[in-house]
């Protein structure tokens, strides 16, 4: 990789040892992917803030460096374990809690934006076009190169918060211009947002860095967030093109058959004790459907709503919220159905939601079966 005298001399450690740590993470990277340099990025989006994730290790290591360390650029931050502000309403570890408050005191300590949301495109302006970031949340990254037309690789944890401390990214992969050597032909009809997150699920194993999906036609806001929640649940890939022209790539079909493929796998119960919904967190266009949707009814069983806290706080200003607890919902901020504390195995045999991501987790993490069914069945079998 060709450095700058500056990357040079952060890498000897003549800029301090959390820089040379910073650079190390960088150029290993760079090396792994092909980099021929490093370039500048406007905007980090970390993840590795959930203390289910990063574990005593994860929290020690940030104590340490934020005694120090400062972001260079705007960053924001995923979801943590809990709501903030309903942490006594659960009946959580006073390790667990412990542990999260280092962890978020840590990152405010190095400047981080406590935005706790998997969301950033939704509360944040968008930067222009071809603008290069470093997200480590992979339905963020995925949105991030396929919707808002932005550069950034998948990160990882680690590969984001050297971004975040340095402002640079190795110049690899998906930050250059690639042609997809893959597309995929939905063939499902009628297909609602359940149906494009198992495309998207399905995407994600059988793509390598990109994909083309062609046959899709106009896509909600929950259709699209469930599209990169599924492939980012699944693998590697990063990126989508929608593009009817497939005659120079190979060719594959997603049809009834590879749906259901996907539904036996990741539907495991006939019926859930409670409801989830939120993975990814809820943006204010959903919050306002799902309320328009629950005008004069309200949920049988325990529902679980997951939504940033600035989209909590216009929602409420909005009156969304009022009718939502009416209905019989929790809103929780701050969090995300994804490795929660909140759902344990011990209190919970079944979750319904309608999140592909939220399914693959709740079953592979939380140790809980999962009843997926689409926003408009929970609506229709699950409330009164």
């Amino acid at each position: 990789m060709e450095l700058t005298r500056e990357e040079e001399s952060a890498l000897k450690g003549e800029q301090g040892e959390i820089m040379q740590m910073a650079y190390r993470i960088l150029v290993a990277t760079g090396e792994a992917t092909d980099a021929e340099k490093l370039i500048p990025i406007e905007w980090a989006h970390l993840s590795g803030v959930n203390y289910n994730t990063i574990g005593d290790a994860g929290e020690e290591f940030l104590s340490s460096i934020s005694k120090d360390a400062r972001v260079k650029v705007k960053t924001s931050l995923n979801p943590m374990g809990f709501d903030i502000d309903n942490v006594s309403n659960y009946n959580l570890d006073d390790n667990f809690i412990s542990k999260q408050l280092s962890i978020k005191q840590s990152y405010e300590n190095m400047g981080v934006i406590p935005s706790f949301s998997c969301i950033p495109y939704e509360i944040f302006d968008i930067p222009t076009g071809g603008t290069q970031v470093s997200f480590a949340e992979s339905n963020a990254a995925i949105h991030a190169n396929s919707f808002d037309n932005l550069k950034t690789n998948k990160e990882s944890a680690f590969s984001a918060l050297a971004s975040a401390l340095t402002g640079k990214s190795p110049y690899s992969s998906l930050r250059k211009e690639e042609s997809s050597k893959l597309t995929i032909r939905m063939k499902v009809e009628n297909p609602n947002e359940l149906t494009y997150g198992m495309l998207g699920f399905f995407a994600g194993k059988v793509g390598n860095e990109s994909v083309n999906i062609s046959g899709i036609g106009h896509m909600d806001r929950r259709s699209c967030k469930s599209l990169c929640g599924g492939m980012g649940t699944s693998g590697t890939c990063a990126k989508f093109n929608f593009d009817e022209d497939d005659s120079e790539s190979e060719v594959v079909d997603f049809d009834e058959k590879e749906m259901k493929e996907v539904y036996d796998q990741l539907n495991t119960a006939e019926k859930g004790d409670l409801i989830t919904l939120g993975s990814p967190q809820l943006g204010l266009e959903e919050i306002s459907d799902l309320t328009n949707k629950l005008k004069g009814r309200s949920f049988k069983k325990r529902c679980m709503i997951f939504c940033p806290r600035a989209v909590k706080e216009q929602a409420t200003k909005l009156g969304h919220t009022n009718e939502l607890e009416r209905a019989g919902c929790e809103i929780l901020s701050d969090c995300c159905t994804c490795l929660t504390p909140l759902i344990k195995k011990d209190e919970v045999d079944a979750v319904t939601t309608n999140s592909i991501k939220g399914a693959y987790y709740l079953k592979n993490s939380n140790g809980v079966d999962v009843n997926l069914k689409s926003l408009s069945e929970i609506i229709e079998d699950e409330t009164k």
